[in-house]
């Protein structure tokens, strides 16, 4: 019972808020991480992830039975769910890839607000370990087990400050990720065509161009970062 109550503490302490500098060069850092094509080839890694979660997640929220999910060195990913090859519950499965990034990154904002920046690690690190039961291949496993060990060593050892400082930099990223995994997404597609794109999917689907449904990942990806700027100044 003491570990019990020890554990609750830790999650459900707030964080003091971060001091404008320290905040503003957290987010400086995240736009690098973004930008810098050195760095954005290692940490999309973390986009694909989401991205491949949010499939499985809604997937089986929606009833389709999830079979795995694989994520591969060149940060493309794979989820496999069987069900109705058609219908609402495919095209929210596949509407919630590109969409994921943003939405948890505005939950995770929401949190951040409340100075919940601890109990928001330890609700990513749940996930991951949601995730990892669900991946079907070596690299995907290692992407995973090195995201969580990253998350557990901040969360265990860091200082409040130090695990604030991670939580918005993590949200960050994961808002201005999603805009750049759009762009890219809609660059394929004009430069090599995307049949096996989400996008084309849902044109498949619904009919209606796949660039529309680009348009609604962006939109969803832009009113995802405005609210979460928002609800952070």
């Amino acid at each position: 019972m003491d570990l019990l109550l020890e554990f609750w503490v830790r999650i459900s302490a707030r964080n003091a808020p971060l001091p404008a500098l320290a905040g503003w060069l957290t987010l400086a850092a995240a736009v690098l991480l973004v930008l810098l094509p050195p760095a954005w080839r290692l940490t999309r890694h973390g986009i694909t992830l989401v991205h491949e979660g949010g499939h499985g997640l809604v997937a089986a929220l929606g009833g389709r039975r999830l079979q795995g999910i694989r994520l591969h060195s060149d940060t493309s990913g794979l989820t496999v769910s069987r069900g109705r090859p058609r219908g609402p519950g495919m095209v929210v499965t596949l509407l919630a890839g590109y969409t994921a990034p943003a939405m948890l990154g505005l939950g995770a904002a929401w949190m951040l607000s409340e100075g919940r920046a601890t109990g928001l690690l330890w609700a990513l690190l749940a996930a991951l370990a949601l995730l990892l039961v669900q991946i079907r291949n070596w690299f995907g496993l290692w992407s995973v087990a090195v995201t969580g060990a990253l998350v557990f060593g901040v969360t265990w050892f860091g200082s409040p400050m130090v695990q604030s400082v991670f939580a918005l930099l993590v949200t960050a990223f994961l808002l201005l990720g999603a805009l750049r995994t759009v762009v890219e997404l809609q660059l394929t597609r004009s430069r090599r065509g995307g049949a096996a794109s989400d996008a084309d999917q849902l044109a498949r689907l619904s009919h209606l161009p796949g660039l529309f449904w680009v348009a609604v990942f962006f939109a969803v990806a832009g009113a995802c970062l405005v609210g979460a700027a928002r609800l952070l100044a």
